[in-house]
Parts: structure tokens; sequence; C-alpha cells
């Protein structure tokens, strides 16, 4: 049976989840560049805001706001279809809308308008446009067919707080922490943060979303200060290393798990240093009002039985989330 997947009219937040086929390990530096750019490309077509993103080699995590939907002008479509055709197709369409306007007819522009239109301001279109384009130009680069992705993406629902956006943020951009791959984030190129700390305007404008959601003004120093304790732990000494330099502060994900499992209490920071299938499995994270709204409003998604639809994220530091599925088997486990 499949998990329910919430979809909101008008604004709204998602983290989105893609794996490749079979788990296979296929996204090497150069195909990680060029999801990056179709992934630009995509949000200028869409005018879907993609806040944070991080791409592994068999998988990836976007948290992406979905505006609520607006008309747009025939210029406007043209500098949005610029964002993932060429400047010769993108010609094509302009000089037919313009050859309808010319002629009075009006309709025919706007349905001409409209075979590219539906796909903006929309997750499922976003999504769906953004994994065909992908696999079509990495099936013509290697030789191969068929699909590329396994099964239909995850997505989970965020509610557009502060808090929830700052803490489904924070888990994406530790995704390669968590796998090894590098220590700081901001080493890693193929996440938002990374890319915000190379100096990259898109990268920044994400995060700074984040924080000015709830009408927060500061200049990208102080929201990168913020968003960095963030992703940074606290906790109990790390002690030190062969070389008598003190290591970072914070639990080893196995003793976060143990506490976990005892039903203790940690801090957020620690928790995202874990695999929390929150995150992935949860199908909405948001305050305990959030969540219960959603469920009276998706009631016919859930059992007879069920009577309410918040579940609190078991681990104690999440300040307040809740979830609407009651994930019980291993919710946060170690990384690795």
């Amino acid at each position: 049976m499949r998990t329910a997947r919430l979809k909101e009219e008008g604004k709204a937040y998602y983290h989105c989840i893609t794996r490749i086929v079979g788990r296979q390990f296929l996204l090497d530096e150069k195909e990680k560049e060029r999801l990056r750019l179709l992934m630009r490309g995509m949000a200028i077509f869409t005018g879907v805001n993609v806040l944070t993103y991080a791409f592994l080699d068999n998988h990836w995590h976007l948290l992406l706001e979905v505006p609520e939907r607006v008309e747009i002008s025939d210029e406007e479509l043209k500098r949005r279809l610029l964002g993932v055709y060429s400047k010769e197709y993108t010609g094509i369409v302009m000089g037919i809308i313009e050859g309808y306007r010319k002629s009075g007819e009006d309709v025919l522009a706007e349905e001409e308008k409209a075979k590219y239109t539906y796909r903006m301001f929309d997750v499922s279109e976003f999504m769906k446009t953004f994994k065909q384009k992908y696999t079509q130009s990495y099936n013509k680069r290697h030789g191969r067919r068929g699909t590329l992705w396994e099964e239909r993406f995850k997505s989970i629902l965020i509610q557009g707080s502060q808090h929830a956006l700052l803490a489904t943020a924070a888990y994406i951009d530790l995704n390669a922490v968590r796998a090894g791959i590098v220590k700081d984030p901001r080493n890693y190129r193929f996440c938002g943060y990374g890319e915000a700390m190379g100096g990259k305007k898109e990268a920044r404008g994400g995060l700074l979303r984040i924080i000015q959601n709830e009408g927060i003004a500061g200049t990208w120093k102080e929201i990168s200060s913020l968003y960095r304790k963030q992703l940074y732990v606290t906790g109990e000494s790390g002690g030190i290393d062969e070389t008598g330099k003190a290591l970072k502060v914070g639990f080893a994900p196995e003793e976060v798990e143990q506490v976990v499992k005892e039903g203790g209490e940690l801090p957020m920071t620690e928790l995202l240093r874990c695999k929390v299938r929150y995150f992935s499995d949860g199908v909405a994270i948001g305050s305990k009002d959030y969540i219960e709204s959603l469920f009276e409003k998706y009631r016919d998604q859930f059992g007879a039985k069920r009577k309410t639809g918040a579940r609190r994220m078991k681990g104690g530091g999440w300040g307040g989330l809740y979830t609407i599925r009651d994930l019980r088997l291993a919710p946060i486990t170690r990384a690795g």
C-alpha cells in the first residue's frame, strides 16, 4: 500500500526525494553538475523556488517552495522558456503566439501558452519534468534506455514556519556529512549550503527565503551565521585526537540512536546527524495545530479508527514539531 502523499492548493512547501533505480551509484560530479544546472533552469521555468537541495551518488533531495499560481505575460513566458529550452525552440513558440496576437486570435494564443503554463506553480509537474528531462539527457549520453528512477518520488509536506523549514533544510544539507563524504557541509558543493558558501546567488537566495519567510530581515552574513548554528552540533565534549587536537563536540550517532530507543531526549542538532525517517516517510511535518488541520482536511486518506492526526516526533529535541504518520519502526537510526 502506498503512503499517502499530500498536495496543497496555493503556496506550499515540500521536501522531495528521488532515488536512482536499483540504488545504483550513477551520479558522479559531472552528472551532479548537470542536475544542478537543470534544477536552476526548472526553477526559472516553473516559478518554483528551490530553498535548498542535496545531490548524492544515488539519490537527491529538494526543499521546494511552490507559490500561488498567477497569470504570466507573453514576455514572462519567453523568459521562463529560456530556462529549459533552446533559443531556437523558444523563438518558434513565441513566434506562434505573436502571430496569433497580430491576427486578433487571443484565444489561440492563450491555448498555445497553456501548453507550457500548466507545468508551472505545481510540485508534481516540477518533479515530473525535471526527472524526464534529466533521464532523456542521461540516456542519450550513456546509450541506455528506460527509466532512471526508482518508483515515484517521495514528497513530505512541510509547514511554512521558519522552525519546520530550518529543520528540514538542515537535514537536507547534512546529507553529505551523514554519508561520510565531508565533515563540513560547506565543503560539499552539491548541496544548497555548500553552493551558497561558494557565493552562488540562487543558493543564498533560497536560504534567505527560509529566514525571511516570517518577516525577519538580515544580511547574508547574519543569516548564514544563524543557519550554521542549526547545522552544527552541541552536546558533550568530543575529547581529543591522537595529535592532541580537540574533536568536534557532540554525541556519536550510535549514542543518539540508543538514547532515542530508551525514550530519552537530545538536541535537534544531534538528531539531524542521524537518519531521520520523519523527513522521508512522515507525510507532513509541522506544529501540532498544523498537522491536526491537515488530518481534518485529508481525513479520507486515513483509517476510520484513527481519531487524531498529530504524532510527536521521537527523540525529544524537535522544538514542538509533529508528523502525521506514526513511525514505530526505527524512526531515527545511525548514519552510514
